[in-house]
């Protein structure tokens, strides 16, 4: 390795991308994940094709979020690169980024639909849907088609970073979700919890078609977890060093 990024985040993209199998959102090795570190205006993320059980820390590609250039790493990157750095360009919150072909979630992707809010466990983490993007045009699947898969994205949040810190995830027509984070853990997290709430809303329209339960319980359950009165946890300890298990 010849890049420096900053101390820690090689070994938080690795056990994140290894814990993919472990959570159950990957087959074979459909699922990657990437972090960010801005100052040195790179990203890091898991070489295209690899099976988990091979990943090491010399085999994660460093990619320069300006261009997309590798800049470090002996291995093509994950084809989904260029959508990783779309989102990384378009909204500087974002720290880390994970993509899974997870069953329900692209379940939902497949019928086009939203995944909707239809209890306090998909509001305690989403401010509301998880949206599902028009379909690339033919135009955008011929050319920079992995970049305009990132876009359609954007474009559905209308480049705002407040709306993608509310809702951490999309669906990507025909495709699956994305989700994304402060952090390449929290991303990960996030596709853990967009996976479970599209199961438990399929099984809730399978026995009736619903609407929304009140707003205001919804509110409730989001502003305990997020924002400024929040109280959800304790304050964060100083965690272990990464390891190869989640």
């Amino acid at each position: 390795m010849t890049l420096t990024v900053r101390d820690g985040l090689r070994q938080e993209v690795l056990a994140a991308n290894l814990a993919i199998p472990q959570v159950g959102l990957a087959t074979l090795t459909w699922g990657n994940v990437s972090g960010v570190d801005r100052a040195a205006g790179v990203f890091v993320i898991k070489p295209s094709g690899v099976p988990y059980d091979d990943l090491s820390l010399d085999s994660l590609v460093t990619v320069r979020l300006a261009d997309g250039a590798v800049v470090d790493g002996d291995l093509r990157p994950s084809t989904d690169t260029e959508t990783h750095r779309c989102l990384y360009l378009a909204f500087p919150s974002i720290g880390g980024v994970t993509h899974t072909h997870s069953t329900h979630a692209v379940a939902f992707a497949q019928a086009r639909r939203d995944i909707p809010v239809l209890g306090t466990t998909h509001a305690d983490t989403f401010n509301g849907p998880i949206p599902c993007t028009p379909d690339l045009t033919a135009e955008q699947c011929a050319a920079d088609y992995e970049y305009n898969t990132g876009r359609v994205i954007v474009d559905l949040l209308k480049s705002d970073d407040r709306k993608a810190a509310e809702v951490p995830a999309a669906l990507v027509a025909n495709h699956g979700p994305f989700t994304w984070g402060a952090s390449a853990r929290k991303s990960l997290e996030h596709a853990i919890i967009c996976e479970a709430v599209a199961d438990i809303a399929i099984h809730t329209l399978a026995l009736i078609p619903t609407a929304p339960p009140p707003r205001h319980l919804l509110e409730r359950h989001y502003t305990r977890k997020h924002g400024p009165d929040a109280y959800y946890g304790n304050p964060e300890v100083t965690a272990p060093a990464p390891s190869r298990s989640w």
